[in-house]
C-alpha cells in the first residue's frame, strides 16, 4: 500500500471510529434522559352491579358538567351524559417528573369505549366521525384513542395554569410536585400539571358483587388477577361503616359493615393503599381529595385497587421516549343496591323525600331500574315505575333553582 493510500485508510478508519463513538455517546445521553424520566398515573373505573352481580349499562344524570369549561370534549357537552356504558373511566391524570426540560409523545386507547374529555388539546383523536350514543354497544365501533405529541415537560416552570371561578374537583389534582407541562395547540399554548382524560367503555368490571338479604356482600373477582385491597363502604346520613380485605383472588362473602366507623378512618385506609401501590404521598392525597366526597357519599359500594394488568389491557398507554418507570394506580368503584339502600329509596319514594333521593344523584336511575326488576310488592313497584318515567326531574328543578 502506498503511503498516501495508507494515510487515507487510517483517516477513513478514524472517521468511522469517531462516528461510532459519537453515536454511542448520543445513545448514552438518550438512555440517560429516559432513565431520568418518571411517569405516574391515577384514575377510577366506576360501575353499578345489577341483581346478578355483574356491571350493568347505565346513563349518568345529565347535570351541568363538574369540569371547567376549558376542558376539550368529544362532539358536544351533551354527548357523554347520554352515553351508556358499563365502566365510566373517570379522571385519569398522568404526571411526569424529569430533572431537565424534555418532550414526550403519549398515546392512550380505551378498549370497547370512547374517550370523551381531555386536556390539553390532543394531536390526534379516534374515532374521527360523528357518532350516535347507541354506537358504543353496536359491536363494530373502533376503540377510542387520543395522542399528544410534543408535550414539553418543564420542571420549575411557574407559568399560570387556567382556572375558572366556579369550583371543580378537577383542580385538586394539581397539588403535587410533578413537572408542569406545555402543549402548543391550534388554540394557543396550554399549560397544565398533568395530562387529563375521561371515557366510557362496555368492558366488564373486574369485580362482581351482589348483596344478600342480611346485607352481606358476595364478591367475585372476575379478572383472574389478585386484588390487593377491597373495601366495602356504607353510609347512612351521618353514620358510616366499612370493612376491608386484602388479596382477593376468587370469591369471598363479606359481612355487612357495622355503622360504627368514620369517613376519616376510611380515607386514611384508602390513602395508605394508594401509596402502597406506588403513588407518591402528594399524588395519593390529590387523588383522595379529588374523589373523597364521591367515594364516601350515601349508599353502599365496593372500592378496590384495580389489578395493573387489567388497567394495561383495557387502557393501553404508550409514552415515547419510554420512561424508566410508569406507575398506574386505578381505584375501581362498584355501586351495589343493598337492602339498606333499597329500603331508603322506597321509603323516600313513598313519602316524597326528595333530599334523600338526591343523595343518590347520578346513580338514582340505574338503581331504580335494578329495584324495578327486584321488587315483588305491587305498591312499591308502582312507585318505582312512576319515578322511572322522569327519574331526575325534581332533582334537576332543584339544581336549576340553586
Amino acid at each position: 500500500m502506498k503511503p498516501r493510500d495508507e494515510y487515507n485508510f487510517v483517516l477513513s478508519v478514524g472517521c468511522v471510529v469517531g462516528l461510532l463513538t459519537l453515536c454511542l455517546a448520543m445513545a448514552g445521553n438518550a438512555k440517560k434522559q429516559e432513565a431520568d424520566l418518571v411517569a405516574q398515573e391515577w384514575g377510577t373505573f366506576t360501575s353499578i352491579a345489577g341483581n346478578a352481580g355483574t356491571a350493568v349499562q347505565w346513563y349518568p344524570w345529565s347535570v351541568p358538567s363538574d369540569l371547567p369549561q376549558f376542558i376539550e370534549e368529544f362532539q358536544a357537552r351533551n354527548f357523554k351524559p347520554n352515553l351508556s356504558g358499563t365502566i365510566r373511566m373517570e379522571t385519569p391524570v398522568l404526571y411526569f417528573y424529569a430533572p431537565r426540560e424534555t418532550k414526550v409523545s403519549v398515546h392512550v386507547r380505551l378498549s370497547k369505549g370512547l374517550i370523551t374529555e381531555w386536556y390539553p388539546q390532543v394531536t390526534r383523536y379516534t374515532p374521527s366521525s360523528t357518532l350516535k350514543n347507541a354506537a358504543l354497544f353496536s359491536g363494530d365501533l373502533e376503540d377510542g384513542s387520543l395522542t399528544w405529541e410534543g408535550v414539553a415537560i418543564r420542571p420549575g416552570d411557574e407559568s399560570p395554569l387556567p382556572r375558572e371561578t366556579k369550583e371543580s374537583r378537577y383542580y385538586a389534582a394539581r397539588a403535587t410536585a410533578s413537572a408542569p407541562l406545555r402543549v402548543n395547540s391550534p388554540k394557543g399554548t396550554q399549560d397544565e400539571k398533568f395530562l387529563f382524560y375521561r371515557g366510557v367503555s362496555r368492558e366488564d368490571s373486574p369485580i362482581a358483587a351482589r348483596t344478600l338479604g342480611n346485607g352481606d356482600v358476595q364478591v367475585e373477582n372476575q379478572s383472574g388477577l389478585p386484588v390487593t385491597m377491597l373495601m366495602v363502604f356504607d353510609r347512612r346520613g351521618d353514620t358510616t361503616g366499612f370493612r376491608s380485605v386484602r388479596n382477593i383472588e376468587a370469591a369471598r362473602t363479606l359481612p355487612a359493615p357495622a355503622l360504627d366507623g368514620t369517613v376519616e378512618t376510611a380515607s386514611e385506609e384508602m390513602l395508605a393503599a394508594l401509596m402502597n401501590e406506588g403513588l407518591y404521598p402528594d399524588e395519593a392525597r390529590a387523588m383522595l381529595e379529588t374523589w373523597k366526597d364521591s367515594w364516601f357519599e350515601e349508599g353502599t359500594r365496593l372500592l378496590y385497587i384495580v389489578p395493573r394488568p387489567f388497567v394495561d389491557r383495557v387502557l393501553p398507554l404508550t409514552i415515547t421516549p419510554e420512561p424508566a418507570s410508569v406507575t398506574r394506580v386505578f381505584v375501581g368503584r362498584l355501586e351495589v343496591v343493598s337492602p339498606r339502600t333499597q329500603t331508603a329509596i322506597e321509603t323516600a319514594l313513598a313519602t316524597g323525600d326528595e333530599p334523600t333521593l338526591a343523595k343518590y344523584n347520578r346513580f338514582l336511575q340505574p338503581m331504580l331500574e335494578i329495584l324495578a326488576r327486584r321488587e315483588t310488592d305491587p305498591v312499591k313497584a308502582g312507585l318505582i315505575q312512576r319515578r322511572l318515567k322522569q327519574p331526575y326531574a325534581p332533582l334537576v328543578a332543584q339544581v336549576e333553582q340553586n
